[in-house]
């Protein structure tokens, strides 16, 4: 399980996440939603140890996360980024094992169960074709898929995902969402997913957390968030909400204001 515990975080005056506390249990998915500005890029980033937080901890089955150096840290954290400015002359096997850096001796060397574990992970992203290719020739899909695997070859327990659909066609955005809800469910991963879009997040998530101003307005199963007051209110525009007409879950409509 992954709990974080008032954490604020501040850029020089500004404070950008205020006591946020939210966990997220294994096998579960967790989509953090909210406006531009809201803070979650910095929620993702400061749980993974990449920025330093004023106060508030982060807990990984009793482990205080930011306390351990980062090697041991990222034994527990895996980190699909944003976006990532992937070598485009490394191969997609290259990019693959470096996940298993954790695991390393001192000499650096890529053992058999490195290798193994490289390939699982191509494998199970539907990428392993994909293994010698160069990464600069691949399609953004392409690319998140093999940055999932790298996170999947860190073999962590925790998996945090930072906007992985941006950019990405429909196809791509709900293969890739399948494939996480899949992995999560088979590996009992404690998963918390940064997204824009609501109706994704709708789909997808177990639960929703909806930051504001860096405060955790509200959290709870997809229908208890996304309700039209909080989302219009939040998002500072009116929104209509009705259930789907396939699957029953939130359907968020933007209203139009001419």
């Amino acid at each position: 399980m992954l709990r974080i515990e008032n954490l604020s975080v501040s850029y020089g005056p500004r404070r950008v996440l205020r006591d946020v506390s939210l966990r997220v249990g294994s096998g579960e998915i967790v989509a953090l939603i909210g406006p531009n500005g809201a803070g979650k890029s910095t929620l993702v980033r400061a749980v993974s140890g990449v920025i330093p937080v004023e106060r508030g901890l982060v807990r990984a089955n009793g482990d205080d996360l930011l306390a351990l150096p980062p090697m041991q840290r990222a034994r527990y954290v895996a980190v699909v980024p944003q976006s990532a400015s992937l070598p485009p002359a490394f191969t997609v096997w290259e990019t693959v094992i470096l996940g298993r850096t954790p695991y390393l001796n001192f000499l650096g060397q890529v053992s058999a169960r490195d290798e193994a574990l490289a390939r699982r992970a191509l494998r199970r992203v539907n990428a392993l074709h994909l293994a010698e290719r160069r990464v600069g020739e691949l399609s953004g899909g392409e690319q998140q898929r093999v940055l999932l695997a790298r996170a999947l070859c860190q073999s962590t327990p925790i998996l945090l995902l930072d906007e992985p659909t941006a950019h990405l066609d429909l196809q791509y955005q709900a293969s890739l969402l399948e494939l996480v809800r899949g992995l999560t469910r088979e590996d009992d991963l404690a998963v918390l997913l940064a997204l824009h879009d609501l109706n994704l997040a709708a789909r997808y998530a177990d639960r929703i957390a909806l930051l504001v101003d860096g405060r955790i307005e509200a959290i709870g199963a997809p229908q208890d968030v996304l309700r039209a007051d909080l989302i219009s209110r939040a998002y500072n525009w009116p929104v209509q909400v009705v259930p789907h007409p396939f699957l029953g879950t939130p359907l968020i409509l933007p209203e139009s204001r001419i």
